[in-house]
């Protein structure tokens, strides 16, 4: 599970995207899957009555469970009930890209997520951080904010800051406003200063949520740095494997706590950053002999049109 991505990662989407997406239901498809599960992971308390899911990493991402919620197929469905009820392809497939943002990035666990339910209850997962869900918020928070996790959420910090234009006031009158139809029925009613102020809530929400639990685990609590891949070790984990069904699978999902699959997967990116440089390298140290074959064909149908 992640604890701050799915607050920055519409803001992502939404730098790339611009007035192709509508925000209001990406975001609300990137919160959509933890909203129907998550409370019950850790449990609530009425009076006397606790509410809690005996086996929570079964329930929040397994079947019989509510893991359905982090499948593909489930986003596309939501999506077309939104359609059938707003006709507007821009809203149901805004939540559609939303919801599967989630979902995948909740493979980075040692749970993972059904991506392909129904077809299949089999689980997903990189393995890259704990899951550890069944111990609580608070060890959970620790535990998350030890290893990778927060690692993960970092690069979406990172990567939300450096998209900063996206929360001007500018671009969301030019653009959000314009392609979601939720800010223009809202803004019969409120200002433009408290649009934004909602529309950037999200965002600042996640910065300060992944700061705050930083500083909480650290200075506050002291929980251990452990950065090696499934870390950390000192929490009781989830696999992938403890919850799929079939025995001795030898899927990525089930095999997730194994360090070399990340090995694999970081030499692989590596290997396609090295040959977009190289054919970014061909394509910028060809540009000057283009330009100079260029000039030469203008120059040879200029002395033919003289000639003529």
């Amino acid at each position: 599970m992640s604890w701050a991505a799915h607050d920055l990662e519409p803001y992502v989407i939404q730098k790339h995207l611009g007035r192709k997406i509508a925000f209001v239901p990406l975001l609300v498809g990137s919160y959509a899957p933890d909203m129907l599960s998550k409370w019950f992971v850790y449990g609530v308390s009425l009076a006397d009555i606790e509410l809690k899911a005996d086996t929570p990493a079964q329930f929040h991402r397994g079947w019989p469970g509510a893991g359905f919620t982090h499948s593909l197929l489930f986003g596309v469905l939501v999506g077309l009930i939104l359609y059938a009820i707003w006709r507007n392809k821009v809203v149901a497939y805004s939540f559609v890209i939303g919801q599967w943002a989630h979902a995948l990035t909740d493979t980075g666990d040692t749970v993972g997520s059904m991506l392909l339910f129904p077809l299949t209850d089999h689980l997903f997962a990189l393995g890259a951080w704990a899951y550890a869900g069944q111990t609580g918020r608070y060890v959970d928070a620790g535990a998350y904010f030890s290893g990778l996790g927060f690692v993960w959420d970092g690069v979406f910090v990172v990567w939300g800051i450096l998209s900063w234009r996206v929360l001007t006031r500018g671009y969301f009158r030019d653009t959000v406003a314009v392609a979601d139809p939720f800010w223009r029925w809202a803004g019969r009613y409120l200002s433009e200063t408290t649009l934004v102020m909602l529309y950037r809530a999200s965002f600042f929400y996640g910065v300060a949520r992944w700061t705050a639990w930083l500083i909480w685990a650290h200075v506050v609590r002291s929980f251990a740095f452990d950065l090696r891949w499934g870390g950390p070790r000192w929490v009781p984990r989830i696999y992938a494997d403890e919850l799929n069904a079939a025995p001795a699978c030898k899927c990525p999902g089930c095999c997730s706590m194994r360090p070399r699959l990340g090995f694999y997967g970081a030499v692989a990116l590596c290997a396609v950053a090295k040959g977009r440089s190289a054919s970014l390298r061909g394509a910028l140290a060809g540009a000057p002999r283009r330009r100079m074959l260029k000039r030469r064909r203008r120059l040879k149908q200029r002395r033919r049109e003289a000639e003529n």
